[in-house]
């Protein structure tokens, strides 16, 4: 039998992520479902607001709350639902508040004056009057240096110099043990008890202390008055790494042959630093012989993996089309070397060509079923016996390789320019092949 514990409440930000699982009621009902089979006791909401989801989840649980539907919503709940102190929900009952429509229109200077700010804060939050943001909980680093200030500072200039001295006594640590890291935290300590926590990544694990100074000065750039409030003063400055690699030492000196490759992966990440995760991107390869599919953008910070194939040695275009472009081509013979072409009605006369080099279709991405074994015939039952089914047919018509099999030719026009044509099914086949443009060499 499971312990019947309370482990907490879990809020998650979906936002722009939803449709992934076919909508936010889809996607309630499936993260519920996998956690109750685990043998959890659990229940979820979704709301434009954290107060809201976490009252709708206690007391109106597995609903999906549009934000225009949000006021009427709340008001139906007791207010218990509003995450309030005990002696508050009991003085709000022995006033004869039940609801928090009841108490969302009483007078807010008396209210504020007997039951404090955090009934009227929170309050607010639920209905999206004041923001409240998600603070995440970082696991101890095992990796930090920190400076205790005594006097607070507030400048964020000051933080920023704060933090080149922490990365120098950082990467003496980090070297010491060997390792690098890939995700560094600042963390600023007020004088109120608040953190506020500025985290980065890196591309590859480093621990190059000026490398980490001018990531953190990168994404400062960003951060706005409203972003960065010191509140009373900062006394404690705390610098953190994790996501830790083994990271050997380097030669440095007269005898050191650089490949420009870390400094290539510096400057990525200062510019990801500055501009955003997803706004710097690399190519990645994909296991796939069709040109559009060999390949895709993904975000350039990430954890590093050495790539499991390596470039395939292919002539390929420096330039391919984002999707390939039909053109007419003829050739003095059907399956003969093209001789002209007609792209974006301007005629090009090419003068040599060399291919074909062929292209078979992947099935396993079409909705098509393979001949793999003849169609199995029914059996003849015994007299009172019952007919046993065939086995289960997908309704999909039957995969034909020349109709998806592509020639590709490299041709050249009388000025030299270079062209990556291919053309689509064979002549002779059920189809009457079509010629495209994918690509550029010069």
């Amino acid at each position: 039998m499971k312990d019947s514990k309370p482990y907490g409440d879990l809020v998650l930000d979906i936002t722009g992520v939803d449709h992934l699982f076919g909508g936010e009621r889809k996607m309630l009902h499936q993260l519920v479902a996998r956690l109750r089979a685990l043998g959890y006791a659990v229940n979820g909401a979704v709301a434009s607001t954290i107060g809201g989801a976490w009252g709708l989840s206690h007391f109106a649980p597995n609903r999906v709350i549009e934000p225009h539907d949000l006021d009427q919503s709340l008001d139906l709940l007791p207010i218990a639902a509003l995450r309030l102190q005990e002696n508050q929900l009991s003085l709000l009952n022995q006033m004869g508040l039940k609801t928090i429509g009841e108490l969302r229109h009483r007078p807010r200077k008396p209210m504020l004056a007997r039951f404090g700010a955090s009934l009227i804060i929170r309050l607010d939050q639920a209905y999206g009057l004041i923001e409240e943001r998600m603070v995440p909980r970082l696991p101890v680093s095992e990796h930090f240096v920190e400076r205790k200030f005594p006097e607070p500072i507030s400048q964020l200039d000051d933080v920023l110099l704060t933090a080149r001295d922490l990365a120098q006594d950082l990467a003496r640590h980090l070297e010491e043990d060997g390792v690098g890291a890939q995700a560094f935290h600042l963390f600023l300590y007020r004088v109120d008890h608040k953190v506020m926590t500025l985290s980065l990544n890196a591309g590859r694990v480093t621990r190059d202390p000026l490398h980490i100074a001018n990531m953190f000065k990168h994404r400062a750039e960003r951060l706005s008055e409203e972003n960065y409030d010191p509140g009373f003063g900062i006394d404690v400055v705390r610098l953190a790494a994790s996501s830790l690699d083994r990271l050997d030492a380097t030669q440095l000196g007269a005898f050191s042959i650089g490949s420009g490759a870390d400094m290539l992966d510096q400057l990525t990440d200062r510019l990801a630093s500055r501009l955003g995760a997803i706004a710097v991107l690399k190519t990645e390869l994909i296991k796939s012989h069709v040109p559009e599919r060999a390949a895709r953008l993904v975000p350039v910070l990430g954890r590093y993996q050495k790539m499991a194939n390596e470039e395939p040695d292919l002539e390929r275009p420096l330039r391919l089309l984002p999707m390939p472009e039909l053109v007419a081509i003829n050739a003095e013979v059907p399956d003969g070397l093209p001789a002209s072409m007609i792209w974006r009605r301007q005629q090009y006369r090419l003068v040599k060509a060399a291919g074909p080099e062929r292209l078979s279709a992947e099935w396993w991405r079409r909705r098509e079923k393979l001949k793999l074994a003849p169609d199995p015939k029914p059996e003849k039952p015994e007299p009172g016996e019952i007919p046993k089914p065939l086995p289960y047919q997908p309704d999909l018509p039957l995969f034909d390789p020349v109709t998806g099999m592509r020639d590709y030719y490299v041709v050249e026009d009388r000025d030299g320019h270079r062209f990556w044509v291919f053309r689509l099914g064979l002549y002779g086949g059920p189809v009457h092949p079509s010629w495209y443009l994918h690509g550029f060499f010069a």
